[in-house]
């Protein structure tokens, strides 16, 4: 009673098909398991076998830089209260009136008192921010480093709607963003993998983002099989396989073209004999470089010492927690508590180790316009946690890191004060206060900024009534527009700015201004080596 397939994503759906993003060794290859050791290696005639039977092996990390994106869903407040804003710069600071509509009380104003301007992460935040203490929770020893830098994006959103197309999933895999394991992630199970839509000029739906939000969906995404049980040698694992992959290359090679021509127009014909020999070829050249590249590897974020807690629970065969190790998070009282920590830490282990190119982090809760300030410093506090998480495991792994945060629309205080916290309540939606922001970590040097923003650390205005200036720049009102800002430093960052306008055509997408125009909203230098 189902309708006829008729795209991929109904292929998938009905089983008729597999997603491109689970690695499996099938067959013989199911005896393989257990890793324990990297495998060398692959032998020079696997590849060129492989080669000349048009088999892709050796998954490549992406040259380009790992970005993991915060979709904080239902309106967060960004601006004022976390990350600080102004008129012409985060510190051209905004009137007592326009800081408390943006829930900043008279009594931690930063134009009056210097000590509530904290800019230990290069971008200023409010020294008082309940996202930047929990982003110093996470990733005490990146503060005052130098090794942390970003901007301020001042941008209005509608309220409250995940159709507001925030996402630069798509944009970031044509601007190359690509992973050993699959190119897109995301934490919900829609076609951009956050809350917030894609653009559409940007959507390819063969680049659907792969759902991910629990350290089983990383473990599930490769499996090597069981053959270390029996050998524990990686090298005799690596030969057996290389042997098989050998003898099956040897055996279709001998097999007659005798099978009835399925394509019978065009030369050369193709036939189904072709097909199946294309096909047996190619998996168990697969199923040899998938083990090569995984099978001494473990990819589940449960048992990595450097995320959470060791040994897992039911895991007996985990190793012990190494002496000296901290990890990012506590397993009894963080990971197995909180779904939002096991969802940052899967995202991040993905994207950071170069499994996945790029990846959305959806976190609800944020339309917490609830008449209290408590409500919302506590959710402000969690995603800070995990940004900081996912700045921290870079950091552990020498990696550096784009992060992206961005809310669908924003909130407002009308002045009141909560005794509980002391700042101002957030009592109703208000797309006009809306921001996101970008932090870079760079484990080598500096991140670098470019004039103006090196003084600046803002990309738009705000009034001094706490409201973007939607003429302030070309994403300050039009989401699509933010977008393609975003992709635009992703693209600076990666050293590759000048093919900008190649990849993404002013007349059909990109919007940001004529010939060298858009160079002027690059805010980053480039971090690449």
């Amino acid at each position: 009673d189902h309708p006829r397939p008729v795209t991929r994503r109904d292929f998938i759906r009905q089983g008729i098909i597999t997603g491109g993003a689970t690695l499996a060794a099938g067959g013989i290859f199911s005896l393989f398991a257990n890793p324990r050791d990297a495998f060398a290696e692959l032998s020079g005639d696997i590849y060129e076998m492989a080669k000349s039977a048009g088999c892709p092996t050796g998954g490549a990390v992406s040259p380009k830089l790992p970005i993991i994106c915060f979709d904080l869903a239902g309106g967060a407040n960004i601006a004022g209260s976390n990350v600080l804003v102004g008129t012409n710069g985060q510190t051209d600071f905004l009137t007592e009136t326009g800081y408390s509509r943006l829930g900043v009380p008279n009594t931690m104003l930063p134009n009056v008192d210097a000590t509530f301007v904290n800019t230990e992460l290069g971008l200023a935040f409010h020294s008082q921010s309940a996202m930047l203490a929990g982003i110093r929770d996470k990733a005490p020893t990146l503060f005052g480093t130098g090794r942390v830098n970003g901007i301020v994006i001042p941008a209005r959103s509608d309220n409250d709607t995940a159709n507001n197309p925030h996402n630069p999933m798509y944009g970031l895999a044509r601007a190359g963003a690509a992973g050993s394991v699959t190119n897109l992630i995301g934490s919900s199970n829609s076609d951009s993998g956050g809350n917030s839509v894609s653009p559409v000029a940007l959507m390819d739906p063969e680049m659907r983002p792969v759902k991910v939000d629990r350290p089983s969906d990383v473990a599930g995404m490769v499996d090597t099989g069981d053959l270390t049980a029996i050998l524990n040698d990686p090298q005799d694992v690596k030969a057996v396989m290389e042997s098989i992959a050998r003898l099956s290359h040897q055996k279709l090679g001998r097999v007659d073209t005798t099978l009835t021509t399925v394509v019978k127009a065009g030369p050369p014909p193709i036939t189904r004999d072709d097909v199946v020999k294309d096909l047996v070829r190619c998996g168990y050249f697969g199923a040899a470089d998938l083990a090569d590249r995984f099978a001494g590897k473990s990819i589940d974020p449960d048992m990595d010492p450097e995320i959470v807690t060791q040994p897992p629970p039911n895991k007996p065969d985990a190793p012990p927690q190494p002496a000296g190790t901290t990890p990012i998070f506590d397993r009894t009282t963080e990971f197995s508590q909180d779904g939002e920590f096991r969802k940052a830490a899967s995202v991040m282990k993905m994207v950071v180790d170069g499994y996945a190119g790029a990846g959305t982090i959806t976190m609800g809760g944020f339309d917490y316009h609830t008449g209290d300030r408590t409500t919302g410093e506590l959710r402000d506090r969690r995603a800070g946690r995990c940004i900081g998480a996912c700045l921290d495991y870079a950091r552990r792994r020498n990696s550096p890191l784009i992060i992206y945060v961005f809310s669908d629309g924003s909130l407002s205080s009308n002045g009141r004060i909560d005794p509980a916290v002391g700042k101002g309540e957030w009592t109703s939606d208000n797309s006009s206060t809306a921001a996101s922001f970008m932090l870079v970590y760079n484990p080598a040097s500096s991140p670098v900024l470019t004039s103006p923003y090196t003084t600046t650390h803002q990309l738009g205005t705000f009034s001094n009534a706490g409201a973007v200036v939607t003429n302030s720049s070309p994403a300050a009102n039009n989401v699509n527009l933010l977008v393609n800002t975003v992709l635009l430093n992703y693209m600076a960052l990666n050293g590759d700015m000048n093919n900008f306008p190649t990849i993404f055509p002013n007349g059909v997408s990109h919007g940001l201004g004529s010939g060298t125009a858009y160079e002027k909203y690059a805010a980053f230098e480039s971090i690449k080596p």
